[in-house]
């Protein structure tokens, strides 16, 4: 069921809020297990991936599927991808390294998983920035709109982050990876419309040329 459209963006940063909430209450009393850092960090890891595919799924369903609504909420997944990616980098920065830089120059030079996972977060800044309808009129719309194609490389970055992270357990990052694939491959095949439109078009000029 989708709310309403006005609640259609309250709705969605209340919703994409929970896990953040139950992560927050679960640190607090003790739920996070013998290693809360890292159940911290993984879990702010995954909802990063996971609205980062949402935010990018927006396209795809309009276009194949003819959801409007979905294209109304990206902004907001938008935002909410980054403001998760943030907290799981403050996460790492604040909490696993207590801001001792030293410490985190030479983690992301010596674990490659580190460092490609501050690649992702720095290409995702400038879509963040960008992310507002001022945004839109300073750039026009054809440059913002290529500088938002980098979302794909964002989230490729995230995936391979993730991959390397884990090291054994390759399920969730798998089936990011495959989804991901799915909602390019989507992007680049003809739409259902425009391949309509293509068959009659080549109709009507056979049809013209006997």
């Amino acid at each position: 069921m989708v709310p309403p459209r006005r609640w259609l963006v309250p709705f969605t940063v209340a919703a994409g809020s929970v896990p953040l909430g139950k992560l927050a209450f679960e640190g607090l009393t003790g739920g996070l297990g013998a290693n809360p850092i890292a159940e911290a960090l993984n879990r702010l890891g995954f909802w990063t991936l996971t609205l980062l595919t949402l935010t990018l799924a927006a396209t795809p369903a309009h276009d194949w599927l003819g959801l409007a609504w979905p294209a109304r909420i990206r902004r907001a997944l938008g935002l909410l991808t980054f403001a998760y990616a943030t907290l799981h980098l403050s996460c790492y920065a604040a909490v696993d390294q207590l801001f001792d830089l030293d410490a985190i120059l030479a983690d992301v030079a010596k674990r490659p998983f580190i460092a490609i996972g501050l690649v992702a977060f720095l290409l995702l800044v400038p879509l963040a920035v960008t992310s507002t309808d001022r945004a839109v009129r300073r750039l026009g719309f054809r440059r913002w709109k290529a500088l938002h194609r980098l979302t794909y490389a964002v989230a490729l970055a995230g995936i391979v982050h993730y991959l390397w992270r884990v090291k054994i357990d390759l399920r969730r990052p798998v089936i990011f990876a495959v989804v991901l694939g799915a909602l390019a491959l989507l992007r680049i095949l003809p739409r259902p419309s425009r391949a309509r439109e293509t068959s009659r078009a080549g109709a009507a000029g056979r049809r013209g040329a006997g």
